[in-house]
């Protein structure tokens, strides 16, 4: 391809370890616009994929989580009333 302003076509080289595809060998997709050399280089990224997301699934859980500590914790402390002083409602 080449010129100014053109990048490489996916169907160029593998995705992960940017081998050409080229020649009359199979190309093993993934996504829709991911082609891979081989399916152990197709297997490799689903891994990973599946790992980013099982890490960004946990840490949103944990952020749900805190946030729901959180909000606990303040009405834990609206609920409590001192001796001698006043609750507003």
């Amino acid at each position: 391809m080449g010129g100014a302003g053109h990048g490489v076509h996916f169907l160029d080289a593998c995705f992960l370890c940017r081998r050409p595809l080229a020649g009359n060998r199979d190309i093993f997709m993934y996504r829709g616009d991911m082609a891979f050399c081989s399916d152990e280089c197709r297997s490799a990224q689903m891994a990973a994929d599946e790992a980013a997301e099982r890490k960004a699934t946990k840490a949103v859980t944990h952020g749900a989580l805190l946030a729901r500590e959180a909000a606990e914790g303040t009405q834990q402390e609206r609920g409590k009333v001192r001796a001698g002083s006043v609750l507003a409602l």
